[in-house]
């Protein structure tokens, strides 16, 4: 056009363009297919493609019973707890059947049949925290519901929470900030215990006497209902014996008359303990709540006995 302008002809639009601004972007926008951007179509969330979410490793490393501590604010301000949430936790990749007992001071509060499946959580129940000063068995009876001639037909376990123990637990939780604890009932599903049997016609004809066990309780030492475990009814010489040597004399006469009343199918067996600190009484009430063999015992007020001895009562 002159000495400063050019005519630009693109595509049959002409325009005018100084000279010095021809390395501007006039040519590439006139240029395009597309004077103008196309609208984009709109795009709905269900279009979207998903990732693929990423999966946790389950790591299997037993069943769990896990409490969950409930915290509420008092008058003061502080967290108290005020009742513990119990689950049970499969982190296995077996089913179970399983039967939950609840029991305070050996008698039984609470019962719950049911399955839980491989890396299942199954809630069981709440248990005010005030109750936990009595004595709490967490009580475990499982079985595989897929049986395996290699594996045991059930397997039982238990948990005992002791006050202090639960103080301690709670403190831990709010240092580390964290929601719950747990105890392992176990790691892996117990093999089947193989007894070894032994051949008594072979036995007989190398000339070994064969008993007839159905027959051995008419040999036994008779049993008894009532038995005193104070020191002075289980020797006269006792004076000179410590505090542990007295405990483990009185348990051992526990057990033996324990053991004389289920060969004998009692019904019953009232332990004489005393009331003292009751370390005696204790120490009992913990072996009563692992021995199959008993139904329920109490520690009550007794009319012979004052709160000095418990009564057990057998199942068989």
């Amino acid at each position: 056009m002159n000495e400063k302008m050019l005519m630009v002809d693109v595509n049959g639009v002409t325009f005018p363009v100084y000279m010095d601004q021809v390395d501007f972007p006039y040519f590439k926008r006139f240029s395009e297919k597309k004077m103008f951007p196309s609208k984009k179509e709109k795009q709905y969330i269900d279009d979207v493609r998903k990732e693929k979410p990423q999966k946790e490793k389950q790591v299997a490393d037993g069943v769990w019973l896990t409490f969950l501590p409930v915290f509420f604010s008092d008058e003061f301000g502080d967290d108290v707890v005020d009742e513990l949430k119990l689950h049970l936790v499969n982190r296995t990749e077996s089913d179970y059947h399983f039967v939950y007992k609840l029991h305070f001071f050996g008698k039984p509060d609470f019962e719950i049949k049911n399955t839980i499946h491989p890396f299942e959580d199954f809630y069981l129940h709440d248990v005010d925290f005030a109750d936990l000063n009595d004595s709490p068995s967490f009580e475990f009876d499982f079985s595989l519901v897929t049986p395996s001639k290699h594996k045991a037909e059930h397997y039982e376990a238990s948990v005992k929470l002791k006050p202090k123990q639960l103080f301690a637990k709670i403190e831990e939780l709010k240092k580390k900030n964290e929601a719950t604890f747990s105890q392992r009932l176990f790691e892996v599903y117990p093999d089947k215990q193989y007894e070894d049997v032994v051949e008594m016609g072979r036995l007989a004809a190398k000339g070994y006497k064969i008993y007839d066990a159905s027959k051995g309780r008419q040999n036994l030492e008779p049993a008894r209902t009532v038995i005193d475990l104070h020191i002075e009814k289980l020797t006269d010489d006792w004076k000179h014996l410590s505090n542990f040597d007295i405990l483990s004399l009185q348990l051992k006469a526990f057990e033996k008359y324990y053991q004389l009343s289920v060969l004998h199918h009692q019904p019953s067996l009232t332990v004489i303990h005393g009331v003292g600190e009751g370390v005696l009484r204790n120490e009992i009430h913990e072996k009563l709540r692992l021995k199959k063999e008993v139904k329920t015992f109490v520690n009550q007020y007794h009319p012979n006995f004052g709160y000095g001895a418990t009564e057990i009562f057998f199942q068989y």
